[in-house]
């Protein structure tokens, strides 16, 4: 039984930056609005996802930061979990949906829309572009919490036949968005403990 486990690699994405274990890999400094540094940090990366374009800014957050972090890590088995939080949930998009069924002489309910209307949403788009089948879960808190996630982590990949855990941070509320998202597992050099966590969050 491991009692140890490590912080394989992480990922940032703020400031119209998407940072990967602690260098900055694109740089998209002159978007003028969350949307198009999402797209535009896509295209950088090069991947080929169409259905990305359809997705919510808390979707494509999330999408993104796992995106940058499987690009240089192959998983040699498909058996991870998916832990994410934020402050916001689906915020952004209930307010998209509320407006489309707000105005009673143009009244039509976004199916579009209305698919993203939970928090989880986004760790689906992940697992079926990883084909990803363990757990997952979504919580809210009013700040990153480090200790709970650490916990939560580290219980997972002890007693289950979990091989790593994607976790992390992905609030989007308008143009305000953080992301802070990591890979848990039995490889690394630093330790996945709440004091580690928190040091990277903060950059």
């Amino acid at each position: 039984m491991y009692k140890n486990f490590y912080i394989q690699s992480y990922c940032y994405i703020r400031n119209n930056q998407l940072w990967l274990d602690g260098e900055v890999v694109f740089d998209g400094k002159q978007s003028d609005n969350l949307n198009f540094f999402l797209k535009s940090a896509y295209r950088n990366l090069e991947i080929k996802y169409s259905k990305f374009f359809k997705m919510d800014n808390l979707s494509k957050i999330s999408f993104l930061a796992a995106e940058t972090i499987f690009k240089n890590i192959i998983l040699e088995n498909k058996n991870t979990a998916i832990v994410f939080s934020n402050k916001a949930a689906s915020l952004e998009t209930d307010r998209k949906f509320q407006d489309s069924i707000s105005n009673v002489d143009n009244f039509y309910p976004s199916p579009a829309v209305f698919v993203y209307t939970l928090p989880n949403i986004g760790i689906g788009e992940i697992s079926i572009r990883h084909n990803l089948k363990s757990e997952s879960a979504f919580f809210i808190f009013e700040n990153y919490n480090a200790n709970f996630h650490q916990n939560y982590e580290n219980e997972l990949l002890q007693n289950t036949n979990l091989e790593s855990v994607l976790g992390g941070w992905v609030n989007v509320d308008g143009d305000n968005y953080d992301a802070f998202v990591y890979l848990v597992s039995k490889k690394g050099n630093v330790k996945h403990t709440k004091e580690n966590l928190l040091k990277l969050y903060k950059g």
